[in-house]
């Protein structure tokens, strides 16, 4: 058993038969003394059942993912692919007889201009011309690929390595291994599109088999109430401080009572948790949220200034305000569930993959720039990621078809190499034919800068020594500096 693995048999051979450790501590604490004491062993790791730590120096220190939802088509934003303009029109036989809700049609080159940006000289698209000006900062995989084209199994897959739900996704594994960087927020927040939530819902951010505490904080920030249940609704005019004390008093005998008979129900140490962390959200989360005091300049640099950026802006800005304070992860999603306002161009990839580039294009190269201005991008690493990418041939007159082949992620900040590139899809960009990488390796990779083996971090579930990126996956050294 490894310094960071942990170790899920709570029962201690010098207890009583039957008695836990966390049962013994509740009942010789007492109530919530039983659970500060219990939280301070856990935050010197002295508890059997949580990690202790990394197994190497760490990179990073914390890390925000910007996930684009429903399939970035990568010839038209970073894969640049000359072929696709000599031969539009003409009809290729990839193989198949069918993509994921279409027939191939002819080939079709990206409507839009492609230049060289940076000393690095890569090409990005016109669709993309801020994040294309901060090229020099990213590392690109340019041979992403996915078992599922499908937007429910391929998004479960790139969240939490396995295309079925029950998994814990990468935000749960990092929350667990690495426990939290401050007692006053979570350490895994999810801000999802402020339209709605992305394909699976809820499941994209869930712990699993993991103890329920792990499970992501949903933050709305353009929402009149940006965290559900926080406070009380204004109509409770009856509920008071007096008696918001002494409702929880009486939460803590209940609780007391029933987790001593159950020692083993991380759903209830989850709920006792919540309510503790609750508490100190009351006064920690309303200052995080308040944008009132950055400076017009900065709001202007996450495009909070203009109509199209500001609902993705806020949630990039409020992402580093979080990231400031500690919170270790924060995914960031664009693009809500169905046919329509997120990235699953079929229709037209002219008209819709403008759209919804222009909403997160001006956001993300700000997120970078104010990143890299604060110093931060030196322990914060960044993540933009997809679930899948599209089909170089047409569906219908312009649109493009899921393709699990081959797609790109980028990654820029700690222990990143500037410029760096692994990979490199067919002339077409329908599949990875050089370094091809699935998000097995992106893992990897993310828990290697935050001090993490991948192979050692388990967890015995159902018989099996269960871990983030199953029974696969490689470091890609070769974007790290």
């Amino acid at each position: 058993m490894s310094d960071c693995e942990p170790q899920v048999d709570s029962a201690s051979n010098d207890l009583p038969l039957g008695e836990s450790r966390r049962s013994f501590l509740w009942q010789f604490g007492g109530g919530f003394g039983g659970v500060a004491l219990a939280h301070l062993l856990g935050q010197e790791h002295l508890l059997a059942d949580q990690p202790t730590g990394c197994h190497h120096p760490p990179r990073a220190k914390r890390v925000v993912q910007l996930f684009m939802n429903g399939g970035v088509s990568q010839v038209d934003t970073f894969d640049y692919k000359p072929a696709l303009a000599r031969r539009h029109g003409e009809s290729i036989d990839f193989g198949i007889k069918a993509a994921a809700t279409s027939k191939p049609g002819a080939i079709m080159q990206s409507p839009f201009r492609w230049r060289q940006h940076g000393e690095s000289g890569r090409w990005a698209s016109d669709a993309i011309p801020h994040m294309a000006q901060c090229v020099d900062d990213m590392a690109f995989l340019m041979a992403m690929a996915s078992k599922s084209n499908v937007h429910g199994p391929a998004s479960y897959m790139q969240n939490t390595g396995f295309i079925t739900p029950g998994y814990p996704c990468l935000g749960s594994w990092l929350s667990y291994g690495l426990g939290r960087l401050s007692d006053n927020l979570p350490s895994f927040v999810v801000l999802p599109d402020p339209l709605g939530l992305p394909y699976n819902g809820l499941g994209n951010f869930s712990q699993g088999f993991l103890p329920a505490a792990h499970q992501g904080t949903l933050i709305q920030p353009t929402l009149p109430t940006p965290i559900a249940n926080l406070h009380p609704p204004n109509s409770a005019s009856y509920i008071t401080q007096q008696s918001e004390s002494a409702g929880r008093k009486l939460l803590e005998a209940l609780n007391r009572r029933h987790q001593s008979q159950r020692p083993g129900d991380s759903r209830l140490e989850a709920r006792i948790a919540s309510y503790e962390m609750a508490a100190r959200m009351q006064l920690s989360a309303p200052q995080v949220l308040d944008l009132s005091k950055e400076t017009q300049s900065t709001r202007d640099l996450y495009g909070l200034d203009r109509e199209e950026t500001a609902a993705f802006g806020t949630n990039c800005l409020i992402a580093r305000r979080l990231l400031e304070n500690d919170v270790r992860f924060v995914q960031v999603w664009s693009g809500m569930d169905g046919a329509k306002d997120n990235w699953d161009n079929h229709a037209s990839i002219q008209r819709e993959l403008p759209k919804i580039a222009r909403t997160v294009d001006k956001p993300i190269a700000g997120l970078l720039q104010d990143l890299k201005q604060r110093g931060m991008l030196e322990d914060t690493l960044v993540v933009w990621s997809t679930e899948f990418g599209r089909m170089p041939f047409t569906q219908g007159q312009e649109g493009r078809d899921h393709n699990g082949g081959a797609f790109v992620t980028w990654l820029a900040g700690a222990g990143i190499r500037r410029g760096a590139v692994f990979g490199q899809s067919d002339e077409f960009g329908y599949q990875g034919v050089e370094g091809q990488t699935y998000c097995y390796d992106l893992h990897a990779t993310i828990l290697h800068l935050l001090g993490i083996d991948h192979t050692r971090l388990t967890v015995r579930h159902n018989g099996i020594d269960r871990r983030l990126t199953d029974v696969h996956g490689h470091v890609i050294h070769e974007i790290l500096g």
